[in-house]
């Protein structure tokens, strides 16, 4: 995609907006590619041809030049293609003729120097603008509120389209078929531009000259010198103060205190030991630690002779049990698994969990949260 490149690409705004100095210096550090990367590339392929065609408009299939192609990525780039159809079909019955546009390249530079990236759709009508990603991914859940990335790309398609339909407010929405999610931001053109006026354009100038403060927080996950930046080390190591007392030993504003970094904490110290850990298999050689060879499981060098000799000598080879809900689904497909299998799945109660205030999900209530860990009790 071309915003792969961009020092201050819309996908990394998120980061960069929070902690300017980091834009420059990840930039400095070379790609990588990991096979959550390559599925996604593989799935948005996917996803703009099956689009392509609902227009009927020319488009080569790609599936069987696709790696990671299976019967989910083609279930959920289905699902995407009829739910643009959906906002298409709504868009008309304001206006006769809204524009599709798709795998659009969208250039914000207005407001962030060399600034663009690659819009999945855009659907532009008289009053809405909607812009449309699609995520594969499923390990992180994405809001599409006030959303960086989005409003950049939704700032593109306004310099685009700016004169030509009358626009009032911008519709942003992040489809994200594996986790059930489908998430909508609507925004007034007016608040958009103030954003990108008073937030992004000063930012983005910082950023680009490899200014401003250097800041941690949730942003840093992706970010490529998290686990040498000291301003990350700094926000982790204020937990020393606390010295490892006992719990019982600290007020409720300490305990609250060391909540808001126990997650952040356990990453960073994650990405410290990944980090020496790689540079010593490079040949670095740490003053106090060294590489050894860790415990390995035996494992079979010919699984299907084995499983020959087992069974010739009268015994079975195989275990046999059903499939898990995650494999049975990448097997059959999401709308398929729903429609032979619905019937014979139940979601039980999940483990009482703390999470800050700021979360979406209700709160449990009090008795029923006490009953919850209980039952988690007694299951071990």
């Amino acid at each position: 995609m071309p915003d792969k490149h961009a020092v201050l690409s819309a996908s990394s705004s998120h980061r960069w907006l929070a902690c300017p100095p980091s834009a420059l210096l990840c930039a400095k550090v070379g790609d990588t590619t990991s096979e959550f990367a390559m599925q996604g590339t593989d799935a948005h392929s996917l996803c703009e041809h099956k689009l392509k065609k609902s227009f009927g408009q020319k488009s080569k299939d790609p599936t069987e030049d696709l790696q990671y192609f299976d019967e989910e990525m083609a279930d959920c780039s289905d699902m995407y293609a009829q739910y643009v159809m959906e906002q298409l079909t709504a868009a008309k019955e304001k206006c006769k003729d809204p524009i599709v546009l798709i795998e659009q390249h969208l250039d914000f530079s207005k407001w962030v120097p060399q600034g663009f990236g690659t819009g999945d759709c855009v659907i532009v009508a008289d009053e809405t603008l909607q812009v449309i990603d699609f995520k594969y991914g499923v390990g992180i859940l994405v809001d599409a509120e006030k959303n960086p990335q989005m409003m950049c790309y939704a700032l593109g398609a306004l310099q685009l389209f700016e004169g030509i339909y009358d626009i009032d407010s911008v519709s942003m929405t992040i489809f994200q078929p594996r986790r059930d999610n489908v998430s909508t931001y609507t925004i007034s053109k007016a608040e958009l531009l103030k954003w990108a006026d008073e937030v992004l354009a000063p930012t983005a100038q910082l950023a680009a000259k490899g200014e401003g403060e250097y800041k941690a927080g949730d942003h840093c996950q992706f970010c490529k010198v998290k686990a040498t930046c000291r301003k990350r080390a700094e926000y982790n190591l204020e937990l020393a103060r606390y010295d490892f007392e006992m719990p019982s030993t600290l007020n409720d504003d300490e305990i609250e205190a060391i909540l808001s970094k126990a997650d952040a904490l356990v990453s960073w110290a994650g990405d410290i030991k990944e980090y020496a850990l790689q540079q010593a298999v490079n040949g670095k050689q740490w003053n106090d630690w060294k590489l050894v060879e860790g415990r390995s499981n035996r494992k079979y060098v010919n699984e299907n002779a084995v499983a020959e000799a087992v069974h010739k000598a009268g015994y079975d080879p195989f275990e046999h049990k059903v499939l898990g809900i995650t494999a049975m689904t990448r097997m059959l497909g999401k709308t398929k698994f729903e429609e032979l299998l619905s019937g014979y799945i139940e979601k039980p109660q999940g483990k009482p969990t703390l999470v800050p205030m700021s979360d979406k999900r209700p709160a449990m209530n009090i008795s029923k949260a006490a009953s919850a860990a209980d039952d988690f009790k007694e299951d071990k």
